[in-house]
């Protein structure tokens, strides 16, 4: 973790936590960074923005950096992190840019860099932009005359990508009412654009962005609304997707959440049916729900497990040659198609795995069934030393031991603040509790807990 760009970019309220300072430097350094690998022409940067009324500010910023440090600048404009991710593994780009806060309220923004296969950029060149953005080196050379980078409109690679989706299901959706919950955000013209050609007749709720809307009351975070939606338009299935449109969760004919979890399963057991999944394995995160876990030992599919972030997942789905991946969030990530999580992408596969089998999504669905979960989040005194004291480790071994095979225990660390999430699953929410306290009584005891947070 750096001082700017954690796991999933540099992100905090725009104007005060992230500036258009910062994303003038951070398009500075890039496009200093690429030009010094190029000799003969200039060094090509694809930039991406979702409908927050901050990311024009950045988008202007970043662009101006990019230029006057003598590379071109790409313009997407409004798209989503997939779409970017498509277009500068496919288009030859340097690097990719998506400012975008994801899943946040709308006065937070976040910059996102990506390599040039259109993968979370790595930590090494991550840092060296946070060094100069602190002064080191103090200064970069300013391009002059016609060494000075060009800023170029490239709606026509958002099109591209949205062919690209259209073409991945072998089958048309013709008959299929799909409804889609855009969260007035990255996906507001992309997913009905791309659900429209494909044959769906589709209907659309939070398609108005007006840059201080996206994500409010709507979307994967807030999906509440498109369960009542599906049912009452007498759709099929839905799809949420979140402002930036790198995750979905669905919602069945009967207005009931497919989370992250069950959308892995679907379809690690479909193309496992059809000799598609040669790994024969899911990754998921430690915090996948335990049912999942229940229902992949059933099908008889492995999983590998990750710390939490979908920047983890993909590396352990590289690592290995894994084709299925993500989180219980709505992040799941396809590798054979893509780079990064899609939302769109999933929405398609749980779509085609529906019109293929010809099976509604509850019953596929059915096989996992969600455990029930508690989770509070304890401040201690010192996390490492808390985990390594010995009545705290017997504590987990006890929950463990007591839960046997019908659940499980979690203790991990923030990776920002002197906290320890205690997590448990089991039969019901007083089993979870009496786990989660008994680990939280031994932390007491030893003189670690500082206090329990609501």
């Amino acid at each position: 973790m750096g001082k700017y760009f954690g796991t999933d970019g540099f992100r905090g309220e725009a104007g005060k936590v992230l500036t258009a300072e910062h994303a003038f430097k951070t398009g500075r350094y890039l496009g200093w960074y690429f030009k010094g690998m190029h000799t003969d022409e200039k060094a090509k940067i694809v930039i991406g923005k979702d409908t927050r009324r901050s990311s024009y500010m950045y988008e202007n910023a970043l662009a101006a950096g990019i230029v006057s440090s003598g590379a071109d600048a790409y313009l997407l404009h409004v798209t989503t992190t997939p779409c970017v991710s498509y277009i500068t593994r496919t288009e030859g780009f340097d690097c990719g840019v998506m400012i975008s806060a994801s899943h946040n309220p709308f006065y937070d923004n976040g910059i996102k860099l990506m390599n040039g296969d259109g993968e979370k950029m790595d930590d090494e060149l991550q840092d060296k932009v946070e060094a100069w953005i602190d002064g080191d080196p103090a200064e970069l050379p300013f391009a002059t005359g016609d060494a000075i980078g060009t800023t170029i409109d490239y709606y026509a690679g958002r099109n591209r990508y949205i062919g690209y989706l259209s073409q991945i299901p072998t089958k048309s959706f013709e008959n299929c009412k799909v409804a889609l919950d855009c969260a007035n955000g990255s996906s507001w013209m992309i997913a009905p654009a791309t659900f429209n050609a494909l044959g769906a007749k589709v209907f659309t709720i939070n398609t108005q962005p007006d840059g201080l809307n996206i994500n409010k009351d709507a979307g994967s975070t807030h999906i509440e609304g498109l369960c009542k939606y599906v049912v009452s338009s007498g759709a099929q299935v839905g799809f949420a997707f979140d402002g930036d449109a790198d995750r979905c969760l669905a919602v069945d004919e009967n207005g009931d959440v497919v989370n992250g979890d069950k959308i892995m399963y679907i379809a690690a057991k479909y193309f496992k049916s059809k000799g598609q999944l040669p790994s024969n394995t899911v990754v998921t995160t430690v915090m996948s729900n335990f049912g999942l876990y229940k229902a992949l030992d059933k099908a008889s599919i492995s999983y590998d497990k990750t710390k939490v972030g979908d920047r983890y997942v993909y590396e352990d789905m590289k690592a290995y040659n894994h084709l299925i991946g993500g989180e219980q969030s709505g992040h799941v990530i396809f590798r054979k198609f893509a780079r990064t999580g899609d939302g769109i992408l999933t929405a398609l596969m749980v779509m085609s795995i529906m019109v293929e089998t010809q099976l509604p999504l509850s019953v596929l669905a059915a096989d996992v069934t969600m455990y029930p979960q508690v989770l509070k989040n304890v401040v201690v005194d010192d996390k490492d030393g808390t985990l390594d004291d010995p009545a705290v480790q017997k504590a987990v071994s006890d929950c463990t031991d007591a839960l046997g095979d019908n659940g499980r225990v979690l203790l991990r660390k923030s990776g920002t603040e002197p906290v320890l999430r205690v997590m448990s699953e089991a039969g019901s929410d007083e089993e979870c509790e009496k786990q989660v306290n008994y680990i939280i009584d031994a932390m007491k005891r030893s003189g670690h807990l500082i206090e329990v947070r609501k």
